[in-house]
């Protein structure tokens, strides 16, 4: 296991959990979403999907899934954790500190991917660097405000400090020439975000 904190939670509920919340994913993005090593993360699938909680598909989008039983089992023992915790109120403070947040990170995304061009908003082809450089210093700004829900949803509930760890990897990423990490790859900082999203609702039960 490469992520200590990963260890405050059961692992079989961060697989669960982590299938939840982005859908079908391959072994390498579970890697990804959750820090185990490969090897753990499969070794837990096998487990799930011996007890008919979790499937794997093959086709065009391979990978593992939740099944109806899986996604009840989830949010029976996602319901658990947070109340044998008493972690609650505290998620529920940061979640709304995050609803704050939320439109501006949409914003932002609209800005990545659209840019003025002679007055008309036109598609970006990043082929300006300095417009680049100026939406990524706001994302840069609403990260650091990001990292304190961040800290707040970690103090409450360990698993959730991977999404800082996550979130601050992309941003990195992009900040370093590698574009893509704003919110075109699974491991974009749109799509972090979003299973950020998701995963707050999921845990205080509620619906978008």
């Amino acid at each position: 296991m490469t992520w200590p904190e990963a260890r405050a939670t059961d692992t079989g509920l961060l697989v669960l959990h982590a299938l939840r919340c982005a859908g079908t994913i391959s072994l390498a993005r579970l890697h990804a979403i959750t820090g185990l090593d490969e090897s753990d993360a499969e070794s837990e699938l096998i487990d799930l999907g011996a007890d008919g909680l979790v499937t794997r598909l093959s086709g065009d989008i391979p990978g593992w899934s939740l099944t109806d039983a899986g996604r009840a089992a989830d949010a029976e023992r996602i319901t658990h954790e947070l109340e044998s915790a008493r972690a609650r109120e505290r998620v529920t403070a940061a979640y709304e500190r995050f609803l704050i947040l939320n439109p501006e990170l949409l914003d932002l995304c609209t800005a990545w991917q659209l840019r003025p061009v002679d007055g008309v908003m036109s598609v970006n082809d990043h082929g300006d660097p300095a417009y680049d450089s100026r939406v990524l210093a706001r994302f840069a700004d609403l990260d650091r405000r990001a990292a304190v829900v961040c800290g707040e949803l970690s103090a409450a509930l360990s698993r959730f400090g991977r999404y800082r760890v996550r979130l601050t990897e992309a941003l990195e990423r992009a900040a370093a020439g590698q574009l893509e990490y704003v919110a075109d790859n699974t491991a974009a900082y749109h799509i972090v975000w979003a299973e950020l999203h998701e995963d707050l609702l999921a845990t205080l039960g509620l619906r978008r």
